[in-house]
């Protein structure tokens, strides 16, 4: 982000879409409505988080294709699909089809890695191929591919009455500028600026040279655009989680701040294997938030954002916050909401 004499030129929120087991369409349909709601407000993106056998948004592309009906400018993005799940070819196709519905709006974003609990799950995931499936780089690598037009077969032409090409269809041209990589290691930062992709970073990276959050952050965002073909003007996007509450109620104010203390532990030091770091929920007015927000250096160098909406909440909570950011903590940035 950058010094107060710059305005933040991009803002964005993230949710997760969580649901009721037995009334799944009132939970997504609550998503649908903060989309909307966040477009009425001048937000420039809104993210959906992948939630695979849980209670919360299995199939983002699916509920963005019918966000994507129900608004007319805001951006719409993943942030992330995880790509061990998918299989690019066919991923790419559900991609480009929800761009063209949305008008070139949508904004996908991926991760690599093997699926979560991979163990417990790969004979329903991958029953014959389990073993030999590559969660690394090149699953990305091959969506890039797709998704940017390179030939998927060697075949192409009339064959009968049908018609076939041999890239992906339909396609998107502005589609493949618009892919991005959430990464939160100096090596995905510098591999995702290597394949010109934009860059999510987020509340969570891994302590490798540094156990200072700021410090470890603002090291991906300078490797990432030192690896990129478009250099300090490559695109980044910071998601942290922001609790304005200028307009919150007394009972909201005090679950916020009880919802922020017990998160607070995890961010003291490294947690498990990974050496995974955790940034501090940010509660308070947004003059207090947007202080501690230019007090990070690596805020201080990005100007687009999409602030997580904390999960557990309810859905009057996110249309609270919402609210707050678009109307206080957003102009106390610099941002003007958009026409």
């Amino acid at each position: 982000m950058p010094l107060p004499s710059r305005p933040l030129r991009k803002l964005g929120f993230l949710t997760i879409g969580l649901f009721d087991e037995n009334d799944p369409g009132r939970g997504h349909e609550s998503t649908l409505g903060i989309i909307e709601l966040g477009e009425r407000l001048g937000f420039d993106s809104a993210w959906l988080r992948h939630r695979h056998l849980q209670y919360g948004i299995s199939s983002p592309v699916a509920v963005l294709a019918a966000a994507s009906q129900r608004t007319r400018r805001i951006e719409l993005g993943t942030a992330v699909i995880p790509v061990g799940w998918e299989n690019p070819l066919r991923l790419a196709e559900d991609l480009a089809t929800v761009d063209v519905l949305a008008g070139g709006r949508l904004n996908p974003g991926v991760s690599v890695g093997p699926p979560l609990h991979y163990e417990r799950v790969k004979h329903a995931l991958y029953p014959d191929t389990a073993e030999s499936e590559d969660f690394g780089y090149a699953r990305v690598e091959r969506l890039l591919d797709f998704v940017r037009g390179k030939p998927a077969t060697g075949f192409s032409g009339t064959e009968g009455f049908e018609v076939f090409s041999d890239r992906v269809q339909p396609h998107s041209p502005g589609l493949g500028h618009r892919m991005w990589y959430g990464g939160g290691s100096l090596r995905s930062a510098r591999w995702a600026g290597e394949h010109g992709m934009n860059f999510l970073t987020s509340s969570v990276v891994k302590a490798e040279d540094s156990e200072d959050f700021a410090e470890v952050q603002l090291s991906h965002v300078r490797a990432f655009r030192a690896r990129h073909p478009e250099g300090d003007r490559a695109r980044v996007s910071q998601g942290l989680v922001v609790i304005p509450t200028d307009s919150a109620s007394p009972e909201q104010r005090a679950r916020y701040e009880e919802y922020v203390l017990g998160r607070l532990a995890r961010t003291t030091t490294p947690q498990g294997p990974a050496r995974l770091m955790f940034a501090p929920d940010l509660v308070g007015s947004s003059d207090h938030i947007a202080e501690q927000l230019y007090a990070q250096a690596a805020f201080r160098e990005i100007d687009e954002v999409a602030f997580a909406l904390p999960f557990t909440f309810g859905h009057e909570d996110h249309v609270q916050i919402l609210t707050d950011i678009a109307t206080k903590l957003g102009p106390a940035l610099g941002w003007r909401p958009a026409a």
